[in-house]
């Protein structure tokens, strides 16, 4: 029995003594552990004046390059200005931490790790910004070439209606009818009603013009009217009263006499009849002739 006992009291013992060098293994491993930390974070404390002006420097870095994206010219989308915004506030964020003094080794490996995301979020951000403003400047060089081919379509349309509007009056003056031979032959009129030729003025009372018109094949065949001016000898027009006006080589003009004729282009020798309701006196008169807004021609003749 005392044999049993005092294995009993041997066994108690070395547990025992098994126990306190498992409480002084443990103490001692605290110990380790906080002086560890008590130097890391003395390591901190020396180091983090530097560790805070590289990161500061970093950060205003990447503000200075948020700011310059943003004062460029591109257009930003809605997208693209809520991440300006928000990686604003991330480096204010940063900033305030900073701004605290000394960091504890978690806040600053946080810090680093957020300030690398930083980078390159405000590196994609900027290539993007970049391809925007390639895309804008893209799309402005097509929109101005687009304009200088429409500058130049106007142009050319101008310039082919101007050309058109010359040859249509380059084809209206060509078209025009023009006097070829041309005779005013005056009359007396006898009481039988027969009508004799005179070239003196005092028994005149009506003139015949006798006129042909030269050939042309880009005329109107039809009937054309033609306006008669004449002018007595003093300059003056010879009219009946108002006799009306018309437009002739851009001019209004009054006519002494209008009347017809059936033009087929085959040398026919038309005649105009002017009964002069006054008397004719001595002197040169002048006849001119108009059709199709031009001048036909002119002929004289005089009387004794």
């Amino acid at each position: 029995m005392e044999n049993r006992s005092e294995q009993t009291s041997k066994k108690n013992s070395n547990v025992i003594y098994f126990l306190i060098i498992v409480v002084v293994a443990l103490l001692g491993t605290d110990v380790y552990l906080y002086m560890q930390k008590k130097k890391d974070v003395a390591k901190i404390v020396n180091q983090s004046e530097d560790e805070k002006h590289r990161l500061q420097t970093e950060l205003d870095s990447l503000e200075a390059q948020i700011e310059q994206v943003n004062t460029g010219k591109a257009k930003l989308t809605a997208e693209m200005q809520s991440r300006t915004d928000s990686l604003q506030n991330k480096i204010m964020v940063l900033k305030r931490a900073l701004a605290k003094g000394q960091l504890s080794v978690a806040e600053l490996k946080k810090a680093q790790e957020d300030i690398k995301q930083l980078r390159y979020f405000v590196t994609k951000y900027t290539a993007d910004i970049e391809e925007l403003r390639q895309m804008n400047a893209s799309l402005t060089t097509e929109r101005d070439t687009l304009k200088n081919q429409v500058a130049t379509v106007s142009q050319k349309a101008t310039t082919l209606e101007q050309q058109n509007q010359e040859l249509n009056s380059k084809v209206k003056v060509a078209s025009a009818l023009k006097m070829g031979a041309a005779q005013v032959v005056a009359y007396k009129i006898k009481g039988s009603g027969k009508e004799v030729d005179v070239d003196r003025a005092g028994p005149a009372k009506k003139i015949k013009v006798n006129f042909t018109i030269a050939s042309n094949a880009v005329a109107e065949k039809g009937m054309h009217d033609i306006y008669m001016r004449m002018i007595d000898p003093a300059g003056n027009l010879m009219v009946l009263g108002d006799s009306g006006v018309f437009t002739a080589d851009g001019q209004e003009l009054q006519f002494t006499y209008k009347t017809a004729i059936d033009y087929q282009d085959d040398g026919t020798t038309y005649t105009i009849d002017w009964l002069n309701p006054n008397k004719f006196v001595k002197g040169t008169y002048t006849v001119l002739l108009y059709a199709d807004g031009y001048t036909m021609g002119k002929t004289e003749f005089k009387l004794k």
